[in-house]
């Protein structure tokens, strides 16, 4: 029986096959390869894993109603890691039906194929911190009340959260739901803080600080996400107790954007420019996960500091994706 991850030529989901598939798992990879960033880099992610044994991949828009199902045929599936999704908080102000399309029409699509199969043991579905909008009170717990959302793409991952949850209680569809903070690490995504300051930073270009600096993320690095991702898909929610369940998935320890820029720095040997700038609208100004529940749960520990995490980024973009005269 196979695994679906869909959003497998983005960043998370790109590791995530990679880890799956070097255990032995066969994969089954879905994105539809959108222009939202450079393809040629979704591109890249999806050529290492082209050829693998035990991979295949079908390039599709989720949303389409039934184009997923058609896709995998009689094929048996007993895990569903569903990463696809329309990204960033700033271009949700821009552009908000491609959020509703891909999140929330994209979700109940997966929820409808879920339902139409017998043998699905989980489906493990990415949230977002965004769903804590201005919460003050940190570290955010689950327990929280997340009815304020601050921005179009958070409103759709809370909505996300909603639609499982009464999958999960009117056909029994077991779901784990994961509220991801600030993910980085190589292979990552242009549009996020580590890529956006280390291009500018080496082409002597001035970065943008929001809020004068004042922000706090809880950056946590790609590899201790993974093993967070595979171990609740390995562990789904017990027949005899709630049929879903939401965590949070983070570093739970808050990084200042100043020692944030000043390591990259150090790393690239070059002071950044830095214009400061107000807070933007649909943006937080701190991400604090509580994480103990996951713990608890499945020992998850996260181990990659982001002194650590930043030198492998910058190793990546510096020697991988842009080589001297390569790209």
């Amino acid at each position: 029986m196979s695994i679906v991850v869909t959003g497998a030529a983005g960043f998370i989901g790109s590791h995530v096959c990679q880890r799956l598939l070097a255990r032995g798992d066969d994969v089954i990879g879905i994105d539809n390869m959108n222009s939202y960033y450079d393809p040629a880099l979704k591109a890249a992610r999806l050529a290492r894993l082209s050829g693998r044994k035990g991979f295949s991949f079908h390039q599709l828009d989720i949303a389409e109603p039934g184009a997923l199902a058609a896709a995998l045929g009689k094929r048996p599936v007993r895990g569903i890691v569903h990463l696809a999704a329309q990204a960033g908080v700033r271009y949700s102000l821009e552009n908000p039906r491609a959020y509703i399309h891909a999140n929330i029409a994209g979700q109940l699509e997966i929820l409808e194929l879920c339902r139409a199969s017998s043998r699905l043991e989980h489906l493990v579905y990415a949230s977002s911190s965004s769903v804590y909008g201005g919460n003050t009170k940190v570290p955010f717990a689950e327990s929280d009340r997340v009815d304020d959302p601050v921005s179009i793409y958070a409103a759709t991952k809370k909505a996300d959260e909603l639609m499982s949850s009464t999958y999960a209680h009117l056909f029994g569809l077991p779901q784990t739901g994961l509220r991801f903070f600030t993910v980085y690490g190589p292979w990552g995504r242009p549009d996020m803080a580590s890529w956006i300051f280390t291009e500018a930073m080496l082409a002597g270009k001035p970065i943008r600080v929001f809020n004068h600096g004042e922000m706090w993320r809880d950056f946590t690095y790609i590899d201790d996400i993974v093993e967070g991702v595979v171990a609740v898909l390995d562990k789904p929610p017990a027949s005899d107790g709630p049929r879903h369940r939401l965590y949070n998935i983070g570093n739970s320890q808050p990084v200042h954007l100043g020692r944030f820029i000043d390591t990259l720095e150090s790393l690239l040997g070059v002071k950044a420019i830095r214009d400061n700038l107000p807070l933007q609208p649909g943006e937080v100004e701190k991400t604090y996960a509580d994480t103990s529940a996951l713990e608890r749960d499945f020992g998850f520990r996260p181990k990659v500091r982001i002194e650590e995490g930043l030198r492998k980024f910058v190793d990546w973009y510096r020697q991988e994706w842009r080589p001297e005269g390569k790209r």
